[in-house]
């Protein structure tokens, strides 16, 4: 049921990625600097909430919550909009088998049939545990609705990518042809970045770590453009370039290269406009790439920013 399961997911990534995967040798294209963040004031963040990322389609906004009427002390959520221009509506509970009586967090939306996510649950009768927080894989059935979680599997005995410690921020991304899945994880110790690649059968070993984005700090929570070549994740890390300090306990950091084979520049902390003293965690992409989502102090921001349509 497992590599079924996860078989199909390739399929589906596949085909959603199929464009990105034509033009992903291309260089990047020009953009303006990310705009100074705002608040999503709408009834999406009227209550405290995290870890939010757009869907592809950028009409519903994912994030976890520990607001009431849920299923635990901390779930995934989803807010609508008719179109880009509106505000969220009212957020919803994705209920269960999603969510549950643990932490739920961390979602990653996948071309609208499949939700990534990182539960603290227990092992159940038909599915296994590997550590504190495990990264999760849902089908949603048109017909049925969500069906039962399954975890990717344990890191120790060679068959996923999670670990005795644990995983946050999913980000499955195709480039260059392949499928990879990147995330964090304080497994060894050190809370790190890593990346995993799609086997033929769907699955995910156990991950490696991305080197240049990591340090003796902790980093985490990596989040991958759909073409694969620009990242954000968040860094505790005290300084950065040339001994500029950080802002905070947790700033929002940005890294990029020009082709999939190659690793990412040196990450640059995103600046005042955007990190503050009080701690920024889990930033996402939009899909258009126009937009930066993250979490601070128990309510959501947004950073802007614009393509622009010539080269100096």
């Amino acid at each position: 049921m497992y590599r079924k399961f996860l078989n199909s997911l390739l399929f589906c990534t596949l085909c959603i990625t199929t464009m990105g995967a034509s033009s992903s040798a291309l260089a990047i294209p020009p953009w303006s600097d990310f705009g100074p963040a705002t608040a999503v004031l709408d009834t999406a963040n009227s209550v405290a909430g995290g870890c939010p990322i757009e869907s592809r389609d950028g009409l519903s906004i994912y994030m976890a919550s520990p607001r009431s009427g849920g299923e635990g002390g901390l779930d995934i959520w989803v807010a609508h909009r008719p179109n880009k221009d509106a505000a969220f509506g009212m957020a919803e509970n994705l209920g269960a088998p999603v969510n549950s009586p643990d932490a739920d967090y961390c979602p990653t939306p996948i071309g609208g049939k499949y939700l990534f996510f990182v539960s603290t649950r227990p092992a159940g009768p038909d599915s296994e545990t590997c550590g504190g927080g495990d990264i999760y894989l849902a089908r949603n059935n048109p017909a049925h609705g969500w069906e039962p979680p399954l975890n990717l599997g344990c890191a120790e005995t060679g068959e996923g990518v999670n670990t005795q410690g644990g995983e946050f921020s999913p980000s499955l991304v195709e480039a260059g042809g392949n499928v990879y899945l990147y995330y964090s994880s304080d497994g060894t110790g050190n809370h790190d970045i890593y990346v995993s690649m799609m086997q033929p059968d769907g699955s995910f070993p156990p991950g490696v770590t991305v080197d240049e984005l990591n340090t003796e700090f902790d980093d985490r929570m990596p989040n991958v453009s759909k073409d694969g070549m620009e990242v954000v994740f968040a860094s505790s890390r005290p300084t950065w370039g040339d001994g500029q300090a950080a802002f905070g306990s947790f700033d929002i950091y940005y890294a990029s290269r020009n082709s999939p084979d190659e690793p990412f520049s040196e990450p640059v902390n995103l600046g005042a406009g955007i990190n503050t003293a009080d701690g920024e965690t889990r930033s996402s992409f939009s899909w258009d790439r126009e937009r930066v989502y993250f979490g601070r102090a128990g309510e959501i921001y947004v950073t802007e920013r614009e393509k622009r349509r010539g080269r100096n």
